[in-house]
C-alpha cells in the first residue's frame, strides 16, 4: 500500500488542477485500509508525508477507513456501482467516515479526485 501512495504523492504534484483545488488544505488524515494506517500529511494541497501507523501521537482531522478488497475494486477503470465513489462505500457499508466530517465536505472534490488517482494507472 505505500508504494501506492507514493505514486498518488507524484501524481498529485503532477496534477496542476488538483494543486489548485486542494490549495487551502492543510491536514493530517488517516487512510485505514483492514488494520494498516496511513497518515496522509497535507500541506496546500500537496502530500508533504506519509506516515505509517498506528500512532495514538499523531493527531488527524478526519479518516476513511475500509478495507483492501473495497479499495481495490474503487480503483478499477469502471469499479461496480456503490464501490464508485467514497460515500458510495459507506451507503454499501464498506467504509466509514469519522472524525471532523466538515473538513472532508468543504474540499470534497479534492479528496475524492486524490483518492480516484490509481484509476488512472489502470487506464494506462
Amino acid at each position: 500500500m505505500l508504494p501506492l501512495l507514493r505514486r498518488m504523492q507524484s501524481r498529485l504534484d503532477a496534477t496542476p488542477h488538483l494543486l489548485r483545488l486542494g490549495r487551502l488544505v492543510s491536514e493530517t488524515v488517516l487512510l485505514k485500509v483492514g488494520e494498516a494506517e496511513y497518515y496522509l500529511v497535507f500541506e496546500k494541497g500537496r502530500l508533504a508525508e506519509i506516515l505509517p501507523g498506528p500512532s495514538r501521537k499523531t493527531p488527524w482531522r478526519f479518516a476513511i477507513k475500509t478495507d483492501a478488497e473495497a479499495l481495490a475494486e474503487f480503483w478499477k477503470p469502471r469499479p461496480r456501482p456503490g464501490f464508485h465513489d467514497v460515500f458510495g462505500l459507506v451507503t454499501i457499508g464498506r467504509a466509514t467516515i469519522e472524525g471532523d466530517i466538515l473538513a472532508l465536505v468543504k474540499n470534497l472534490r479534492f479528496f475524492k479526485e486524490f483518492l480516484a488517482l490509481p484509476r488512472e494507472e489502470a487506464f494506462a
